[in-house]
């Protein structure tokens, strides 16, 4: 196992975290708050991207027990395929009718994840 590349995803999730739970929330619901949503519709809406942030915040935190522990090593593998079926996500629909997709950090976050993490459990 390499300690370095799953330090690594664990570092870039955490500051996607942190980047999406602060700078992404108030440009994000900024534009929900002012559209003519529903009230029940932006309270899901918010619900579901803060449980993006949770999700990366956790599986920032997985990837360090397990740079650290290596007999954990099957815990990195959940995380591995969120965030790889998260990017691919990212780019199907992207590659489709949602082209700004590619434009957002998503797919890249993710992926570099993914791809850290793997490695780093190699």
């Amino acid at each position: 196992m390499a300690f370095g590349l799953l330090m690594g995803a664990a570092l870039l999730s955490l500051l996607g975290a942190l980047f999406h739970g602060v700078a992404g929330h108030r440009l994000y619901m900024g534009n929900i708050n002012a559209s003519n949503l529903e009230p029940l519709a932006k309270t899901l809406s918010l619900v579901s991207w803060h449980t993006f942030t949770i999700m990366l915040v956790v599986g920032a935190g997985t990837l360090v027990c397990v740079a650290y522990n290596p007999a954990l090593k099957l815990m990195a593998y959940p995380i591995i395929l969120t965030n790889a079926a998260g990017a691919l996500m990212f780019l199907a629909l992207g590659l489709g009718s949602h082209r700004q997709l590619l434009t957002l950090p998503g797919l890249y976050l993710m992926g570099g994840t993914a791809m850290l993490a793997v490695l780093g459990v190699g």
